[in-house]
């Protein structure tokens, strides 16, 4: 069996528009090649792999020999959120998106949830989580009634100040809106949004927590632990498959603590499968349309790299790609459907090649089953033997 394989998502790095964008209302999105376009960006680890290559950025050539097999997926899944794109990364392939809320929820599911905790709510709309923190942070503080919104995603998120909610009630609250809203109504997560702060000054802490509904078919997760591999999950990873098919799971407040531990991981003795998600390309620049962050965030993971890809063993293989996609530059502040970028290498690759646009991001499962002996998985096509 080999010996270790490293999966990162750069959570939301999409690398173009995809043939049904119009259908979500992501027209012209590209946040990559958008983001070049207004940024001129100084990522040279990520250029000499070849992501010029797997997506059209300006300023950002293919090289003549790309350090790594390249390409991009399609989502073959309906939706464009992260637990969809993950599962779907994993091998499982959704025929019907998760359901939506773009007026807010229903009063009935929003009573009941009202009833259960003992106060009314503030919100219940469609919101970015910046912005209905500044428009009713007072209110909430004043009160003690949380602010509870989604988005274009199958989200309930609940927000509270961690000096007027308790952190543990927070998360009780949460129980309760997956009991009514996942269990009860197919909702694809709840997430917990403490923040802190003043007036004008509100900022959400590392405390986040999602409650994701578990994957509704078997992935390669599973398939791994069944078959005695390590699952080691890093940043939301684990939250994202409601922890099922996770030998441990390492949680991290930003994506340089993603890195940090996944280094540690890479230099330890951590076998079997590592999956990274960094999360701070959607949640703190894609979400708030912060074209200048998103792109110092993508020459911050650059800088990284060479640590990554020096602490790789002989024998590993590292893939990077996304989830989706979250184009800054455009008026919505939603994710976006788009392309996701895909990059392998190791050092027992002696000349990479194309990977061509692959029809489903369940390709990165299929490929890792062949790689670890435990496919085939239900869906996707394994690229392994083009890495050969």
């Amino acid at each position: 069996m080999p010996r270790r394989a490293i999966l990162v998502v750069l959570d939301s790095v999409g690398a173009g528009e995809l043939p049904d964008a119009a259908a979500y209302g992501d027209t012209g999105s590209d946040t990559l090649g958008n983001i070049a376009r207004q940024v001129p960006l100084t990522i040279p680890t990520l250029a000499r792999l070849g992501l010029g290559a797997a997506a059209v950025m300006p300023g950002v050539p293919a090289p003549a020999a790309p350090g790594a097999a390249w390409g991009r997926m399609a989502e073959r899944s309906a939706g464009k959120d992260s637990v969809t794109g993950h599962w779907e990364l994993m091998g499982v392939v959704l025929d019907e998106p998760f359901p939506t809320f773009p007026h807010g929820f229903p009063a009935d599911l929003i009573s009941a949830f009202e009833a259960r905790i003992g106060r009314q709510v503030l919100g219940n709309c469609v919101a970015s989580g910046t912005a209905i923190i500044d428009a009713l942070g007072d209110e909430h503080v004043a009160t003690g009634r949380p602010i509870v919104y989604t988005s274009a995603d199958s989200v309930f998120q609940i927000a509270a100040h961690e000096a007027i909610v308790p952190i543990a009630q927070l998360y009780e609250w949460c129980h309760v809106a997956y009991e009514l809203a996942v269990v009860g109504r197919g909702l694809g997560r709840v997430i917990a949004r403490p923040f802190v702060g003043t007036t004008g000054a509100w900022t959400r802490t590392a405390n986040r927590h999602d409650y994701a509904m578990p994957p509704t078919a078997e992935t390669l997760l599973d398939r791994l632990t069944a078959r005695g591999v390590p699952v080691t999950a890093v940043g939301k990873v684990s939250d994202l498959f409601a922890g099922r098919g996770v030998t441990r799971a390492v949680p991290t407040a930003s994506d340089d603590e993603g890195v940090d531990a996944l280094l540690d991981c890479l230099r330890g003795d951590t076998r079997g499968f590592v999956f990274v998600n960094l999360v701070d390309f959607d949640a703190k620049y894609g979400h708030r349309n912060d074209v200048a962050g998103y792109a110092a965030n993508l020459e911050r993971f650059d800088r990284r790299l060479p640590e990554i890809l020096a602490a790789l063993d002989p024998g590993d293989l590292l893939l990077v790609t996304a989830d989706h996609g979250n184009d800054p530059t455009t008026p919505s502040t939603d994710h976006s459907r788009e392309y996701v970028p895909l990059l392998a290498t190791a050092r027992w690759m002696t000349a990479p090649g194309p990977l061509g646009v692959r029809a489903s991001f369940a390709d990165v499962g299929q490929t890792l089953a062949a790689w670890f002996g435990v496919g085939p998985i239900a869906h996707g096509v394994s690229f392994l033997g083009d890495l050969r």
